[in-house]
């Protein structure tokens, strides 16, 4: 499912000082600057610069106000409060605009479709947005809090100049894992969890999705299913977003049943047997000691060794029998038989079921 982001705010390109008003309340009073001078005990330097908009309405100079004009102090606040809030904003609006090049690093029209951003031709607009949906001040923090994540993704020969569109694959994992309840991460209750979830590998979506996300929850981890961005050739990923809290975001990548449950099986392995501290990232060609060991781990928890010494000996006949004495499905099986080389890569996809994401 795609969850529609925030539309653009609504943000005025003006904003009137308070001393404008002041200045209106004057007239209707009948009273100068002068005399509010003196009745309040302020300069008269300081009133013309209020009324000006070039020094600050402070509370204690709203009180005054309030006793000389009966115009409440909560609306002169509020007065200064929104014109302040303006300047600021114009000002942000200026330093952003000195990193408009990072738009090309992100991808905006993708976004944009799956609700996630806006659409608008105003690029200053665009970029507050874009801090908005990764949850940043500026581009520097986006630089910070992404740079470390993705810097083993950084060495794959594939990818490397697509780390925008990465970012912003697994910022969407985390805003869907938002609205997932997750108990504390218990690894020996995930370990045992994972028996359960193999046997799902023979249900349909409609029955195994639901019941995934709420097993994996239970023990910790939130599970989200997020169609992959062009340019990032993800399977999965795995990471934590709180000390307790883990997630497992799948692409679906390749679309069939045994790319899917290996990946699960693979980033639940880097969760129970790798640091907190990193990023897993699986992609079509990169893999080093992390991601072997947890290539090991999905393919004997999905066909345990005991069984293993058979598979060279399996005919395409014998493939489903084989697969429901295991208790898995006949495409993980072939997956298995392709990748080592047993079948072809044109071998048996019969028995694959393929997947397909579907807005709801």
């Amino acid at each position: 499912m795609v969850k529609a982001g925030e539309r653009l705010r609504y943000a005025p390109d003006h904003a009137t000082p308070p001393g404008v008003s002041l200045r209106s309340t004057l007239v209707v009073l009948g009273m100068t600057q002068a005399e509010l001078a003196t009745r309040t005990g302020l300069s008269l330097k300081h009133v013309n610069q209020i009324v000006q908009g070039t020094a600050p309405l402070t509370h204690e100079t709203a009180l005054l106000l309030e006793k000389v004009t009966r115009v409440p102090a909560k609306i002169w606040n509020a007065l200064e409060a929104g014109y302040r809030d303006h300047l600021a904003r114009i000002e942000d609006r200026r330093s952003l605009e000195g990193a408009a090049n990072w738009l090309k690093e992100i991808p905006v029209r993708e976004l944009v479709n799956r609700g996630y951003l806006p659409e608008s031709s105003d690029r200053g607009a665009l970029l507050a947005e874009v801090c908005r949906f990764f949850g940043v001040a500026n581009r520097e923090a986006w630089e910070t809090l992404w740079r470390s994540p993705l810097a083993a993704f950084r060495k794959s020969p594939t990818i490397s100049s697509d780390a925008g569109a990465v970012a912003a694959w697994l910022r969407i994992g985390e805003v869907e894992a938002n609205s997932i309840q997750c108990a504390p991460f218990d690894a020996p209750r995930l370990r045992e969890t994972l028996h359960e979830i193999r046997a799902l590998t023979t249900a349909q979506p409609d029955d195994f999705e639901p019941r995934l996300k709420k097993l994996c929850g239970a023990a910790g981890v939130a599970v989200v299913f997020v169609p992959e961005i062009k340019g990032t050739r993800c399977w999965g990923a795995a990471r934590w977003l709180t000390p307790t809290r883990a997630l497992i975001q799948l692409s679906l990548r390749y679309k069939s049943d045994d790319h899917l449950w290996f990946s699960f099986f693979h980033e639940a392995a880097h969760l129970l047997l790798h640091s907190k501290k990193a990023t897993f990232i699986t992609t079509d060609r990169f893999s080093d000691s992390a991601e072997k060991e947890a290539d090991s781990f999905a393919a004997s928890f999905l066909i345990p060794q005991q069984y293993e010494s058979r598979l060279r000996e399996l005919s395409i006949s014998d493939i489903r029998p084989f697969a429901e004495e295991v208790g898995i499905a006949p495409g993980v099986v072939v997956g298995r038989l392709q990748n080592e080389g047993i079948l072809n890569w044109n071998e048996g996809n019969s028995l694959k079921r393929r997947f397909e994401f579907v807005e709801k």
